[in-house]
């Protein structure tokens, strides 16, 4: 029997076009979120599933079918079945930390076979940048046919930033954010990651800053409005609906919702000035891999992360 292809898959949505497209090889649809919440390094054990499903409850009342999750990746158990693997990842660091995961599985699986990469991103002839879903047919298989052959020093960046994502000082990323490999995308994402955590200043990481200055600038009728706006002016993150519900959520205490209008209020504007750091006040106990976000803020001036001076012994 000749050995098949396995394409490992960013989501639900991907799976379904490429089984319309009738793409010869088996499908692993890998529906994590490991750019949020508590990680440790070996993806390939039972502690790892439990703290995620720990962390899914928790922060977003979502159960884990860990039987579900187990069947799906019974695939990898079976590597004699296959002769290459296509991983189908995008540009955002959503997809970037989910990619580098399934990469780092497959290391713990002992996994060898010959590994590529389909990424979406830059679009020529379009203005914004598009997620996999979003391309047309032709797009789309363009793509698979320009996909991207991932070298050892390709995997073992990919193994090193995971890493160090578990441990406890993501400084240590700051060198990889200038290192070249053929994730074309990484250096956007990593900063990203770094300016997740509160400013030093203000107490607001990027994504919370961008969303009250479109309270402060636009005329946003809703929440739900708000929500939209988010989602589509938010760079490399790759957040989706229930990431900034959550978001917008923790920033209502500096936003006034009253007929059919947001507005900031007194300590919205005392946010964006920077006359106090609000850090403790938004009631954000979100885990990046090993650490809390509690635990450092981002110094735009020497652009990095220091240690939150409540927790600096």
């Amino acid at each position: 029997m000749s050995k098949k292809t396995l394409h490992i898959t960013n989501g639900s949505s991907l799976t379904s076009i490429l089984k319309d497209l009738e793409f010869s090889g088996d499908i692993l649809t890998w529906e994590e979120m490991l750019c949020e919440g508590p990680t440790i390094a070996n993806i390939n054990s039972d502690e790892f599933l439990k703290l995620r499903t720990s962390f899914f409850n928790s922060f977003y009342d979502i159960d884990l079918n860990i039987e579900e999750i187990k069947e799906e990746f019974d695939l990898l158990n079976h590597p004699e079945n296959y002769s290459e693997i296509i991983l189908w990842f995008e540009y955002d660091l959503f997809c970037h930390m989910n990619m580098i995961g399934v990469i780092n599985l497959l290391h713990q699986k002992k996994i060898n076979l010959p590994l590529f990469l389909v990424c979406s991103g830059r679009i020529e002839g379009e203005k914004t940048l598009k997620g996999l879903s979003e391309l047309s047919q032709s797009q789309l298989k363009k793509h698979f046919n320009n996909k991207v052959k991932l070298t050892s020093e390709d995997i073992d960046l990919a193994l090193s930033i995971w890493d160090i994502y578990c441990g406890k000082d993501h400084n240590l990323l700051r060198p990889y954010i200038v290192k070249s490999s053929n994730f074309i995308y990484l250096t956007n994402c990593l900063k990203a990651h770094l300016e997740r955590f509160p400013d030093s200043v203000t107490g607001l990481n990027v994504l919370e800053t961008n969303i009250l200055e479109m309270v402060r600038d636009m005329d946003i009728k809703s929440k739900n409005q708000l929500l939209g706006y988010a989602l589509n002016y938010q760079g490399y993150y790759g957040y989706g609906d229930l990431q900034f519900s959550r978001i917008i959520k923790m920033l209502s205490i500096f936003i006034s919702e009253e007929n059919d209008s947001l507005s900031l209020n007194r300590e919205g504007y005392e946010a964006l000035l920077g006359q106090h750091n609000f850090s403790t006040k938004i009631n954000n106990d979100m885990f990046f891999g090993g650490i809390s976000i509690h635990d450092f803020q981002f110094n735009k001036k020497q652009n990095k992360l220091v240690k939150t001076i409540l927790n600096d012994n």
